[in-house]
């Protein structure tokens, strides 16, 4: 059972080389949210995984909440991103893009002067502070609600995304529908307080999900498409409520019409967050039947077991590739693996970032 997770993987029209999923992870290195060498160096080291999911990359100039997070909606993105989907398919691996615009999960001094930090609801964020460059950590804003229109806007701009995406080179789009960002704020009464078609309900929560991956899906084919989700996810001042459950299986059965490539669960109970439950899981597995990339926690023994049990078809290592690049080498010959330095997870430079060993 042990080559299982080393083993050829056919994800829509692509040829994954094994099971294993680089995470999505935010880095911190993009001076002026663009992309650059140093960026293309450390994907491409990292280009053992199966395949890779990028760092959270904002579709929009608004959705830049983080201090150095990357973009993809001006032609200057599109020419940067093209070197690291070059330096990773030239290496061997496959590349998706995860989009996520950050909503409330900003701060000004992040951000371009006279934009707005918006949201479902204007609902700040409590109890914890972002950092910014320009003067250290900072308390949350209250966002703008957004409108009718300005909802409409959004999901535009996804679909620019995605399709700069495309130009771009990457395989595939990832939507970010987790860990508190805009469309997880949809999804989450703690900040979702709307009364129109966009809140309440939860056929109107999920609406904001579905209608952007609905379009992304028609602008570049449901094939190049997947979704990752945090059921019971509390980052960003999510809660989970009574109707958690249904509102995940409703979600699922709703991506499984648009037969979108593949959702991405995460369960970040690792890392001190609430278990993200198996009955969750069993019904999103039931309601949508393309791939499932499970992530969380992994280590080899667990991804083994979990493919075993059908529980998932993919699985994601995050933490683990920031400090062993040939992460796939190192399990498959079961070496002992190097720990990473959290105090140059998102500080910028080389330090940290593409300087772990490379065996």
């Amino acid at each position: 059972m042990s080559n299982h997770v080393f083993s050829n993987f056919k994800l829509g029209s692509m040829l994954l080389h094994n099971r294993i999923v680089m995470a999505p992870m935010t880095r911190s290195r993009c001076t002026d949210n663009i992309p650059n060498d140093m960026v293309a160096t450390y994907y491409s080291q990292r280009a053992e995984a199966g395949l890779i999911i990028t760092e959270g990359t904002s579709p929009s100039d608004n959705g830049l909440g983080y201090a150095r997070i990357p973009g993809l909606f001006t032609s200057e993105h599109v020419k940067a991103w093209k070197k690291v989907t070059e330096a990773v398919h030239q290496a061997g691996s496959r590349i998706f893009v995860q989009l996520m615009h950050c909503g409330r999960v900003a701060h000004p001094d992040n951000m371009m002067s006279g934009l707005e930090i918006v949201a479902p609801s204007p609902i700040a964020i409590k109890d914890s502070q972002m950092w910014t460059d320009t003067n250290g950590l900072q308390d949350f804003p209250v966002p703008e609600e957004l409108t009718e229109s300005e909802i409409q806007g959004l999901i535009s701009e996804y679909v620019h995304s995605a399709d700069l995406a495309m130009q771009a080179g990457f395989d595939g789009v990832e939507l970010h529908g987790a860990n508190g960002y805009l469309i997880d704020q949809f999804l989450n009464t703690a900040s979702n307080h709307r009364h129109d078609r966009w809140g309440g309900s939860i056929e109107n929560r999920v609406r904001f999900a579905v209608e952007v991956t609905q379009a992304v899906a028609k602008k570049i084919g449901p094939d190049k498409v997947g979704f990752r989700m945090s059921p019971y996810g509390v980052f960003n001042g999510m809660v989970a409520d009574s109707h958690t459950e249904d509102l995940y299986e409703r979600l699922a059965a709703d991506l499984q019409k648009l037969e979108i490539l593949y959702v991405h669960i995460v369960d970040h109970s690792s890392m001190g967050a609430p278990e993200v439950k198996p009955s969750v899981k069993e019904k999103i597995r039931k309601n949508f039947r393309g791939v499932v990339i499970l992530s969380g926690g992994y280590d080899l023994k667990r991804a083994e077991h979990d493919l075993a049990e059908k529980k998932g078809d993919l699985f994601a290592f995050g933490r683990p590739f920031i400090s062993n690049p040939k992460l796939v080498t190192k399990l498959k010959k079961h070496a002992s693996l190097v720990a990473a330095n959290q105090e140059s997870f998102y500080t910028p430079g080389p330090k940290g970032y593409i300087d772990y060993p490379l065996e």
